[in-house]
């Protein structure tokens, strides 16, 4: 099983969804940063479950504590561990789980590839094992923040076919995100998006989305090409998550129903560098970073359990009616939008690291 990201800067998770606790080990973060369970927390209070009505009903404080990797609340460039403990088990809620792979749930291929799985809640393809990468994210976060400037701050851009206009990704802000529960922060917007996911909760059923980000004061130069490209490796960290089912940076699919003469960003110059008029190159040309704002956009399917009976079959190949028990998210955009940060924060790190080697 591959359980670890990065190469300079790499974090490897571990844990089940319903095992004794979830956690991560970061290995490569620089001596004397500034680090407390408190800066990790502040992180996993936005992903853990249970914090709104939007939200799964099971109930986890996913208080963190680090168990190495630091003293007197400074990095020592050593190992960091991070560990989680899960609080509101109920693998028995699973036990009708046991004989028939759960409709669009990754029972099968599991089975299929180990010759066994976690039957409870879906061991290490539950959404449980994105806490671990929000902790890791975190400390990635924190070393590009102080070390070289960097913001990241994701937002929900869609829900359903309810579509928020476009935000200044210049001064969108994590405080403006917060200000509703479903974390859009067009207001008009996320009180219809908090509407439909009301509806289809009311209905048993889920509902997908879109999660956007936008990294600031990422200087030209961090990436690798032509297989480490900024936009490939966040490509893959996006898609490493949960539910997702697509990946798009600046102008994305729009962009091939344009004409190059309108699509190309012009150079100008901005503040004694060179800059872009426009950026639907979303901040990387050639795979390197160029200055601009890194723009890109995460596509969320809706959640695979829901509260409606469906027709299936068991392993055996028999029709079976499945009815699942478990605490899931009617839609999980919300909670998704840490993990999105923390993700991009553990590419950006590992690239930013690799570019210092080279001065």
């Amino acid at each position: 099983m591959s359980s670890s990201f990065g190469t300079v800067f790499k974090a490897t998770t571990f844990g089940e969804s319903h095992c004794a606790g979830v956690g991560v080990v970061v290995d490569g973060c620089p001596p004397r940063l500034p680090l407390t369970e408190a800066d990790v927390q502040r992180q996993l209070d936005r992903r853990r479950p249970g914090q709104s009505r939007l939200s799964t009903d099971r109930n986890e404080t996913d208080t963190v504590r680090i168990l190495s990797g630091t003293e007197n609340g400074l990095t020592l460039g050593t190992p960091i561990a991070l560990l989680v403990p899960n609080r509101d088990q109920r693998p028995a809620d699973y036990a009708s789980m046991q004989q028939a792979p759960r409709p669009s749930h990754a029972d099968y291929t599991y089975q299929m590839k180990y010759g066994i799985r976690a039957a409870s809640g879906g061991g290490r393809s539950s959404a449980r094992e994105t806490l671990a990468r929000v902790a890791a994210g975190t400390v990635a976060e924190k070393l590009l923040r102080e070390r070289f400037g960097v913001e990241i701050v994701a937002w929900v851009g869609a829900v359903g076919d309810v579509d928020a206009p476009e935000v200044d990704v210049l001064t969108v802000d994590r405080a403006g995100v917060d200000r509703f529960d479903v974390r859009c922060p067009h207001a008009e917007s996320a009180g219809r998006m908090m509407a439909e996911i009301a509806r289809v909760k009311a209905a048993s059923d889920s509902v997908g989305g879109v999660v956007a980000c936008v990294c600031r004061n990422a200087p030209a130069g961090w990436g690798e090409p032509v297989f480490g490209k900024t936009e490939a490796l966040l490509a893959q960290a996006m898609l490493s998550i949960p539910a997702t089912k697509g990946f798009e940076i600046g102008s994305g699919f729009a962009g091939a129903r344009m004409r190059g003469s309108t699509h190309n960003d012009p150079f100008v110059g901005k503040a004694g560098r060179l800059g872009t008029l426009t950026n639907r190159s979303g901040g990387v040309q050639g795979g390197i970073t160029n200055g601009e704002p890194i723009v890109f956009r995460v596509a969320f399917k809706p959640p695979a359990t829901i509260g409606q009976a469906q027709a299936t079959v068991d392993f055996d190949g028999a029709p079976v009616t499945f009815e699942a028990r478990g605490r899931h998210d009617p839609c999980v955009v919300p909670r998704a939008v840490p993990i999105v940060e923390s993700m991009a924060a553990l590419v950006l790190a590992d690239l930013a690291l690799i570019q210092s080697t080279r001065k």
